[in-house]
Order: structure tokens, then C-alpha cells, then sequence
């Protein structure tokens, strides 16, 4: 007698969460809800747009819940109603509730983005980049009350490239959460998986990204900001600001240069080479406002800047 298809409700809300949901449809689990936030407006004429996930889910003929929160047994009716053997979660933006921890049989399982317990929280991908780590990777874990601080039940590395955008690295590892999250889902109702409950050595948290910290401080060593403007990359965009004009800096190197941090030392097809509190930075591919980006030589053909100008500082 053949068993029946693990039920597997799914919450999550953006492209990473979409890769992961297309993977478990593929593997032929049955998917019964699909939890997504509420769709957003967005674009210029502020038109509310479904999330990467509710797209997939919608494509796919699977029924859609977008309640915005889980705190009432009215908003938690369709997931009751769905009796999911096992949810799983992948950047939802919503913190589940003890009803909803402990609904399902096999418990809820979240896909995050890093090596547990480094950067627990809402930006691991931004961050790891921001902070030169070598690696990074997915952690498959049980969900507690806790910001990501259940137990662990599968874990796998992924070197970060020095060339690793937020962007290039969020791709790969949403490929990787997908591939981890069907073969954990394959091995749960056999095994269980052993959860190992994460040390309490090297916890570091993952704080959304605000807006305001892409602006870049001229004072900070060069190294520190060749890591933020990759960080920042797609989201928001490291900014440099030059006569009241902000600049977005999309890719930079650390080079050889000292002067007082924020002055231009050199402007030519290479780049823009900036004095920083320790080297200097050069700007490779840069975008004014309400233009594109482009190689430093195009840049400065539209925009020139010569040596010696003096770029502002981010405010302290």
C-alpha cells in the first residue's frame, strides 16, 4: 500500500521563498495552502502586486491565503482547515504564533539563509556580505518561538565569492534552499532528521536594512565599504555624494591611496578613486539619478569629476 503524499502547507512571500515553493511542487508533494503577505503596491502607478510566491502558487492552481497576522483563530482558518502534515517557511515576514507552531504533525520548518547561529534575522544575506564573511549557507531548522532559534536539522556551506553581490549570492542560495528543503522534506517522515539544537557560541543577528546606512562614510576604512557596496547591491544601493547629487556606487575596489577621506585622487576611464580613513576606494559602475548604471568612463563622460573635489560624508 502506497503512502499518501506528505501535505505540505507553505508560507513565504518573495523570489527566494518562490524557489524553494516551485521545488517542493516539483518533487510532487501536495500542497494544499499556499500563506503569502498581502500583495503591495508598487511600480510607478502604485498598483498592488501579488508576492514571487502567491504567483507561483496561483500558477500552479493552489489556493492563496494573505492574512496580516496569525494571531486569531479567523485568520489561522484556512491553515487549520488545510490539516498540513508540515509547513514550511521561507522568509514569510510574519512571526508564527504558538497555535500555528504546533498545528501541523511534523511541526513547521524554516529555510534561512545563513549558517545558524551566525546572523539570525531578517537581512543574513546582506550582512554576511557587509562583514567579509568567507561563507555562508542554509540552515534547515525546526521553528521555536524564539528569531530563528530552533533547533537545527540540516546545514550546508557556500563560499561567498569576492566578486558576491547581495544579488548574485541571494540566487545561489535560493537554489540551495530549494534543493535542502525537498531533501528534508523526503527524509521527515522516516527519520524525523535529528535536530541539533544550535551552540550558543557565535550568535549574531541580521538587522533589516534601513535605507540610511547606504549612505557611505568616507572616514571608514576602504575595505569595510568595498564590502557595503557589494552588500548593498541590489538593495538599496551604496550612495556617494557628490556636489548635492547622490550617486549610486554598484561595484568599487579597495587600491592603494591615502588623503583626507572623501577626496577624489584620481578620475579617469578605471574609475573614480576616493581617499578613505585607511586606503582609498575606486568606483567602477556608478548611476545618477534618474539615469543608468555605467562603466566609471561613460559615467564621467555625462557626469565629470576631477581631482581634488571632495565627496560628502555619510551623517555620523
Amino acid at each position: 500500500m502506497t503512502a499518501a503524499p506528505l501535505r505540505v502547507a507553505f508560507a513565504g512571500t518573495p523570489e527566494f521563498a518562490a524557489a524553494a515553493l516551485e521545488a517542493i511542487i516539483a518533487a510532487g508533494f501536495a500542497v494544499p495552502l499556499v500563506l503569502t503577505q498581502p500583495d503591495r503596491p508598487a511600480g510607478r502607478g502604485m498598483k498592488l502586486n501579488p508576492s514571487p510566491v502567491k504567483q507561483v502558487a496561483l500558477a500552479h492552481g493552489i489556493a492563496v491565503d494573505q492574512p496580516e497576522k496569525l494571531r486569531t483563530d479567523a485568520q489561522r482558518a484556512q491553515l487549520v482547515a488545510c490539516a498540513p502534515d508540515v509547513l514550511v517557511v521561507a522568509a514569510y515576514g510574519l512571526i508564527l504564533p504558538r497555535a500555528v507552531l504546533d498545528l501541523p504533525r511534523l511541526g513547521c520548518i524554516n529555510i534561512h539563509a545563513s549558517l545558524l547561529p551566525r546572523w539570525r534575522g531578517a537581512a543574513p544575506i546582506h550582512r554576511a556580505i557587509e562583514a567579509g564573511d568567507a561563507e555562508t549557507g542554509i540552515t534547515i531548522m525546526q521553528m521555536d518561538e524564539g528569531l530563528d532559534t530552533g533547533p537545527m536539522l540540516m546545514k550546508r556551506a557556500l563560499p561567498i565569492g569576492a566578486d558576491d553581490t547581495t544579488g548574485s549570492l541571494h540566487d545561489r542560495l535560493a537554489v540551495l534552499g530549494a534543493q535542502m528543503i525537498v531533501e528534508a522534506l523526503r527524509l521527515l517522515p522516516q527519520s524525523g532528521l535529528a535536530a541539533t539544537p544550535q551552540p550558543a557560541a557565535g550568535v549574531t543577528y541580521a538587522a533589516k536594512i534601513g535605507k540610511a546606512e547606504a549612505a557611505i562614510d568616507w572616514r571608514r576604512p576602504a575595505a569595510e565599504l568595498a564590502f557595503a557596496v557589494r552588500a548593498f547591491n541590489p538593495f538599496p544601493g551604496a550612495v556617494a555624494t557628490l556636489r548635492e547629487v547622490p550617486v549610486k556606487v554598484w561595484r568599487a575596489e579597495v587600491v592603494a591611496g591615502h588623503g583626507e577621506p572623501g577626496t577624489v585622487l584620481a578620475a579617469d576611464d578605471g574609475g573614480v578613486v576616493v581617499a578613505c580613513g585607511e586606503q582609498a576606494l575606486r568606483l567602477i559602475e556608478m548611476q545618477k539619478p534618474g539615469s543608468r548604471r555605467l562603466p566609471a568612463g561613460e559615467f564621467l563622460r555625462g557626469f565629470p569629476v576631477i581631482a581634488g573635489e571632495r565627496f560628502a560624508f555619510a551623517a555620523a
